[in-house]
């Protein structure tokens, strides 16, 4: 399915068409204990359910390769815990996609908790198409996995890194969180440094954020523990400076790769797929609650697992929900996805995507920035400041249309 944009004669001067290849996201929804932080849809793991689950999505990739879908740009099995499945499952839908023709993807990212990993299931992958890893880590410290939820420990962790590596993947990314409750900077400097004491590729390092209905949520507004900016901000320069100072490059606000240089826009082992989202790319989405944006056309799934495989077995796509956006809408939240990475926008890149001038739809939210000190504007883009960056969420709200 090949996402064709035509852009504004009445913006850009005559008009032209550009054909590119979707990403694929595929949502595995089982995990074996939810965590304290987590807002996304994700259930416990039932031998039952899975297996519907599993059937039901080699039944909507044949759908989805039927209406088009082949050959992705990349793809990312997210979660929920991925690695969770068993190697049958795996079986099934690695042939599914291969007769779908969906595995000849140049990144095909797999998410892996350290508790789920073993060598059959890491090999499985790697010679069915799957090159790279992101592990979900989130701390080394013992304590604060336990805070978390986290299902796996420090050891799990450090010898899952391993397990991988044997198994031949060589882009593997570390999930990494700070500003944890009870987290202390120097906890933090000790796990930012152990995790790149394991030689990663990638480092993805996330605040914690507060989403409401989520156990964490509650014990903040109970008065459990309280936010501290400021030492969430000392964590942040904590993390560039200790990344940037080991040989990887921050290519966007929580994502640090290996493989940077002066001339390259991009790190050698950035994650392509979230690129793709960040520069207003075309996804298709399969799975429970996956979010998928194609033909200028947003859709959504029922984030329920039973509905979702109703829907599958009764020959319908489990789509919950279906928007068409404006140009204008579209390109607004195009420029404040890009807006999260160092390179900001350039302008030609931002006009050949969105047939919109950045310069001239935004100037009010450009010069507001920049006079904060936020952001700086060249001859050939517009990017956050370093300063900026920590405050990305609520830089990207104003170009919202």
């Amino acid at each position: 399915m090949e996402t064709i944009r035509i852009k504004s004669k009445s913006k850009m001067g005559r008009p032209s068409v550009r054909v590119e290849s979707p990403s694929l996201y595929v949502h595995v929804p089982f995990c074996a204990h939810k965590c304290e932080y987590c807002a996304f849809y994700s259930e416990a793991a039932n031998g039952e359910v899975t297996n519907r689950y599993a059937a039901a999505l080699v039944r909507e990739m044949e759908m989805a390769a039927g209406e088009g879908l082949a050959k992705p740009a990349t793809v990312f099995f997210g979660g929920g815990t991925p690695s969770l499945l068993n190697l049958r499952q795996w079986e099934k839908g690695l042939d599914a996609m291969d007769r779908a023709k969906l595995t000849s993807a140049g990144e095909w990212t797999v998410e892996c908790n350290p508790a789920t990993v073993s060598l059959d299931k890491a090999r499985l992958l790697r010679e069915r198409g799957v090159n790279r890893v992101s592990m979900g880590v989130q701390s080394l410290d013992e304590a604060l996995l336990d805070r978390l939820g986290r299902v796996h420990s420090r050891e799990m962790a450090l010898r899952s890194f391993e397990t991988l590596r044997r198994a031949g993947f060589s882009s593997i990314n570390v999930d990494l969180m700070f500003a944890i409750p009870g987290q202390t900077l120097e906890v933090w400097r000790k796990t930012l440094n152990e995790a790149v004491a394991l030689g990663s590729e990638h480092l993805s390092c996330y605040e914690v954020i507060y989403e409401e209905d989520t156990p964490l949520f509650e014990q903040l507004k109970a008065g459990e523990f309280e936010v501290n900016e400021e030492l969430a901000c000392a964590m942040y320069e904590e993390l560039i400076e200790v990344a940037t100072g080991r040989g990887f490059a921050q290519y966007e606000v929580a994502n640090f790769a290996r493989g940077g240089g002066a001339s390259l826009e991009f790190p050698a082992y950035a994650c392509r797929h979230n690129i793709n989202y960040w520069r207003g790319g075309a996804c298709a989405a399969l799975g429970p609650s996956a979010t998928g944006y194609l033909n200028g056309r947003r859709t959504k799934n029922v984030a329920n697992t039973t509905l979702y495989c109703e829907f599958i077995e009764s020959g319908r796509r489990p789509v919950e929900s279906s928007e068409t956006l404006s140009p204008l809408a579209r390109a607004g939240e195009t420029a404040a996805f890009g807006l999260r990475m160092n390179q900001g926008w350039p302008y030609g890149a931002f006009a050949e995507t969105t047939g919109y001038d950045l310069r001239s739809e935004w100037r009010q939210e450009i010069d507001r920035l920049t006079g904060l000190g936020y952001a700086e504007e060249t001859s050939d883009r517009f990017r956050l400041t370093r300063r900026g960056l920590r405050y990305a969420d609520w830089a990207a709200e104003l170009f919202i249309r």
